[in-house]
């Protein structure tokens, strides 16, 4: 969710800066960011990664993930198959996790574009799967599309909160599936292309 709102510190740890260039980033109106009523700046997600993009920073670019890439996040095997070959057949390179234990060490190795993550896994669910991605200055812009078979409002709330970009209710029609997947993984020319 690009409206995640990012302290001067964490801001500053995501564009490997200082915290005082940050700031003059901020003043000279190179980063577009608020204050709280306190005078501390708050950036926008969505501010800074088009910040980063524009200046062609650390991460989203020298360690940018390859946007073609896809991580398949989820504990039934048919599951994993049915995904792998329609995303393969549409020229994606797919890997995929059994568990949210495997899923971190994946996104460290393969360096995902897009996870598409089931919510309930035994061990890790898909809520702290999310978070952890989401909480990690290394991999929060990677792109999250939540899938489940227990679509609740509860569990759609949940998962929105834990940072995911998307959701989409089990069966998925394929059609469906892959405007989801083409709309997040576009989303970040998008940002780049304002400027």
């Amino acid at each position: 969710m690009n409206n995640k709102l990012y302290t001067i510190g964490k801001a500053a740890k995501y564009c490997s800066l200082g915290k005082e260039t940050l700031r003059r980033h901020i003043k000279s109106g190179d980063l577009t960011a608020s204050r709280t009523p306190g005078g501390h700046y708050r950036v926008l997600k969505k501010d800074l990664e088009a910040f980063v993009l524009e200046k062609g920073m650390y991460p989203l670019t020298d360690n940018r993930s390859q946007s073609r890439k896809i991580l398949i996040v989820d504990d039934d095997p048919r599951i994993q198959a049915m995904l792998t070959k329609i995303l393969s057949d549409q020229k994606y390179e797919t890997e995929t996790a059994s568990s949210g234990f495997e899923a971190g060490a994946k996104v460290v190795k393969f360096k995902p574009g897009l996870i598409i993550l089931d919510l309930i896994m035994p061990e890790m669910d898909g809520f702290e799967v999310c978070r952890q991605i989401k909480e990690n200055p290394d991999t929060f812009h990677i792109k999250i599309l939540a899938i489940t078979g227990y679509d609740t409002e509860e569990n759609r709330e949940k998962i929105m909160e834990a940072g995911a970009d998307d959701y989409m209710a089990k069966p998925m029609m394929i059609d469906s599936l892959l405007r989801h997947v083409e709309n997040l993984m576009n989303k970040d020319q998008f940002v780049s292309n304002k400027h």
